[in-house]
């Protein structure tokens, strides 16, 4: 019986480990991204150099996030470690992409109260406009209702 291709073995491994399908589609398509970049090559003829270079190009020419570079690591590490059952694959020295930078927003006390009572506001201020337009609406459906006190 002939060897399954690369990445039919990817996918078996990949269930057969229980990763989520989403994990595998993703590792499928990082490692076809891989293999593409390097002229499709078969990765058993690459070395971590190859490795580095890919990793370095996302981070540096792609400009892509820090948890997508780490999504293409974990990826390739999959691949090597244990679809291909390589051990030595020595890929420090990798630029990192910068985690992004997002500094939260935060209201004092006196800011949120200021939008809070903007908002019952606007609220109460819409309450009777839009009860006068569903009773007109009700009334045009022939649609009752009574009032109970």
């Amino acid at each position: 019986m002939a060897e399954r291709k690369l990445l039919d073995q990817v996918s078996d491994l990949a269930r057969l480990k229980h990763l989520s399908l989403r994990t595998e589609e993703a590792y499928r398509n990082w490692i076809k991204r891989f293999i593409f970049f390097h002229g499709k090559r078969h990765p058993r003829e690459l070395d971590a150099a190859a490795v580095r270079a890919f990793l370095t190009y996302l981070a540096v020419d792609e400009h892509v996030s820090a948890s997508t570079q780490n999504q293409a690591f974990s990826a390739l590490l999959f691949l090597y470690k244990q679809v291909l059952q390589i051990e030595s694959l020595d890929i420090a020295g990798v630029p990192r992409a910068r985690p992004s930078r997002r500094v939260p927003v935060v209201f004092t006390q006196n800011e949120s109260r200021a939008i809070i009572s903007q908002m019952t506001f606007v609220l109460f201020s819409l309450i009777p406009a839009t009860s006068a337009l569903l009773s007109a609406h009700l009334r045009k459906s022939n649609v009752w209702i009574r009032e109970i006190r």
